[in-house]
């Protein structure tokens, strides 16, 4: 079996998949709470099954919360973890960048597209918004914008006559209380901004591309950005499942 691990700013994703990648088990931590004591409890149904367990990688944003886990998963089920920055991942995908100055999610992003004809760009809406460039298995770079929550959670703790909100799908551009103007300045604003910002990609490379978008608020987004595209909440794992053929 393989651990695989996803260690985001905001969420931990740490799943078990079989031999044949198949999903067995996943769990979302939350990431200022991870601790010995935290992964005592959360990673109970490892202990049972650390004899099956051949592979361990973790994608990491976090440092301080990969070396705990690390360590954690070494002393205490004498499981050796690697990082995707350990290893050389030019196998699997050509990086025409400095990989050490680019998020570990953003490269398994990257591979899990796996796909030598066509030319992507993948959308990540979580702590940041984050836009990664593929053409035909190489990667290019890519850019990162303020997050959706992130931003928003700023707004409303700064703003003392904004309240904290949830944000949902406008119809109307013009807001007629506070609640629905930042309702649809987000709203409106972050599909200027992907929009803006796809066009500015396609126009610089001069390539046409497959759009994918994952993260939390993808499905917020899909239907009214106009460019189409489809969501993989689950490409981050898969970039993950492929680098364990490298160990």
């Amino acid at each position: 079996m393989y651990v695989i691990g996803d260690i985001g700013n905001t969420e931990t994703k740490i799943c078990v998949y079989s031999l044949q990648k198949k999903s067995i088990k996943k769990i979302i931590l939350k990431s200022n709470l991870i601790s010995n004591n935290y992964l005592k409890k959360k990673l109970f149904f490892i202990y049972k099954k650390k004899n099956d367990i051949k592979k361990v990688i973790f994608s990491s944003v976090v440092p301080k919360k990969f070396k705990l886990i690390k360590t954690f998963l070494l002393k205490n089920l004498k499981l050796k973890s690697f990082e995707i920055k350990d290893l050389s991942i030019k196998k699997l995908i050509k990086i025409s960048v400095n990989k050490k100055q680019i998020g570990s999610d953003r490269l398994c992003n990257a591979i899990g597209v796996n796909d030598y004809k066509n030319n992507y760009i993948i959308v990540d809406f979580g702590t940041a918004t984050t836009f990664d460039v593929v053409i035909k298995n190489k990667y290019l770079g890519g850019i990162i914008a303020p997050g959706v929550s992130l931003s928003l959670n700023t707004l409303t703790s700064k703003a003392s006559l904004i309240p904290s909100l949830k944000l949902k799908k406008v119809k109307n551009i013009l807001g007629k209380t506070t609640i629905s103007a930042v309702r649809s300045g987000f709203y409106w604003g972050y599909i200027g901004l992907v929009e803006n910002i796809i066009d500015k990609i396609s126009k610089h490379t001069n390539k046409k591309f497959k759009l994918i978008l994952t993260g939390g608020y993808s499905h917020l987004f899909i239907k009214s950005i106009k460019q189409k595209a489809y969501i993989d909440k689950d490409i981050t794992i898969k970039g993950l499942l492929k680098i364990t053929e490298l160990l």
